[in-house]
């Protein structure tokens, strides 16, 4: 199975939407440089979402765009919430990300769940630990190792 990056997206601040960055720098066993969610040892150190996922919250009539669910990469054509614990996904050809837990407690500011009293990150979000750095860019392939 194979997708591509459709946005790398950071923030400065916990309990924000992400900014689409174009590209940016994962490091090992940390996360993405100068994200504010990047921590050494924990097994949340990045954030994934579907496209697919995003879909469905945009069928609920919401303008969205990448980064408004705080992911660090938006994914396209993979459905990235079935994969299990352990999966490891390479990136652009030299990062190599392990899944670590999928879905998340949404937590009580969520913009997106006072909006529409949903959120795709408890079932759809994917988190996971940096095993190899390196750079990301929108548009690097993604795919299963």
């Amino acid at each position: 199975m194979r997708g591509t990056i459709v946005a790398v997206c950071r923030s400065e601040k916990t309990g924000t939407r992400k900014e689409p960055c174009g590209e940016g720098i994962f490091i090992e066993d940390y996360g993405l440089e100068n994200d504010a969610h990047a921590t050494r040892g924990i097994a949340r150190q990045v954030s994934l979402l579907a496209e697919g996922s995003i879909d469905k919250m945009r069928s609920l009539g919401l303008e969205l765009k990448p980064g408004d669910f705080a992911e660090n990469l938006t994914v396209g054509g993979m459905e990235l919430f079935t994969l299990p614990v352990g999966t490891r996904l390479k990136i652009g050809g030299e990062v190599v990300l392990e899944i670590s837990q999928i879905g998340k407690a949404c937590h009580k500011g969520c913009a997106i769940f006072q909006a529409v009293g949903a959120c795709v990150m408890p079932q759809e979000g994917v988190f996971a630990r940096v095993i190899r750095g390196g750079r990301i860019r929108t548009g690097d392939d993604i795919e299963i190792i």
